[in-house]
């Protein structure tokens, strides 16, 4: 399921800088635009994946269910 998120991103100096809007703690930067943009897609897979690893991991052992879920763009 690919899922779309948002960047902000910014140049300063000889170097871009960015994170992620929507997941705390994934940032990143880049010798150019397109380093920063790969290292941010890198950086948030990393963190999707731990994320639930760890959500997984806290449900070992118990009766749970996995549900798929979508949320809306914000107003």
């Amino acid at each position: 399921m690919n899922q779309t998120y948002s960047a902000c991103i910014r140049k300063d100096g000889k170097w871009w800088y960015g994170w992620v809007e929507e997941i705390q703690g994934v940032l990143s930067q880049g010798k150019t635009k397109r380093e920063l943009l790969s290292n941010l897609q890198s950086a948030l897979s990393e963190a999707l994946e731990m994320n639930r690893e760890r959500a997984l991991a806290a449900m070992e052992g118990s009766d749970y269910e996995e549900v798929q879920i979508e949320v809306g763009a914000p107003a």
